[in-house]
């Protein structure tokens, strides 16, 4: 088995994906509508009872578009829209809307992601950098791990002085069940190059997000 990879677009948890999506076998669409079938059944529902007849249909069709993600890449998702510019300072997008599933209850996470960078020579389209966050929070994920895997994109594709990015969530699994604690908030920060070493790039950053974050 070969793959084509491109190491500047290409994380090791993007190779083992790819890898785990191979070796699995493939599963119908029917088979996954007769699984929700059989959960219903199991909630104790007739699943022929009309309000759940297209239950089964509806569910695997919105369980697909949630994680579209995993079928993404940034190469093409990027189309090309990094460009060579003589830019040196912070570029920043706050307040980028972020809509995820937690991979152990798969139950939504909402919240925004603040994503900033410091040139080094290249740059990319802004709206690629909201499109980043989405691909990669449209998959079963761990806040911990949507925020790394952001900041570690942009260090690759763009090589630059530095990448800094803050997700701020709310989890329904701590809302809707488990501990019920609704109005609590997770806040997550990757730091690359210049963020991580410098307090004063670090802070100027957290400054410029600060007021209007939900931690503050």
């Amino acid at each position: 088995m070969t793959l084509s990879i491109r190491p500047d677009l290409t994380s090791a948890d993007q190779v083992l994906s790819s890898l785990a999506t191979q070796k699995q076998p493939k599963v119908t669409e029917a088979e996954m509508m007769q699984a929700v079938r059989t959960l219903l059944i199991g909630l104790g529902e007739d699943p022929d009872r009309e309000g759940l007849i297209d239950t089964p249909k509806r569910l695997v069709k919105a369980l697909q578009f949630l994680t579209k993600g995993y079928h993404e890449s940034l190469d093409e998702l990027l189309n090309g829209a990094v460009f060579t510019e003589d830019a040196n300072e912070m570029v920043l997008v706050r307040d980028i809307d972020i809509f995820s599933s937690c991979e152990h209850h798969i139950l939504p996470i909402i919240g925004r992601a603040h994503v900033a960078y410091i040139p080094n020579g290249k740059v990319i389209g802004l709206s690629k950098i909201a499109r980043i966050c989405e691909m990669y929070a449209r998959r079963l994920q761990v806040q911990e791990r949507l925020t790394t895997q952001i900041a570690d994109a942009l260090q690759r594709l763009l090589k630059p002085q530095g990448v800094a990015v803050v997700v701020e969530a709310t989890h329904m699994c701590m809302v809707m069940r488990g501990v019920q604690k609704p109005g609590s908030w997770t806040v997550s920060s990757a730091m690359r190059g210049v963020f991580a070493e410098d307090g004063r790039t670090r802070e100027e950053f957290m400054n410029l997000i600060r007021h209007n974050a939900k931690f503050h």
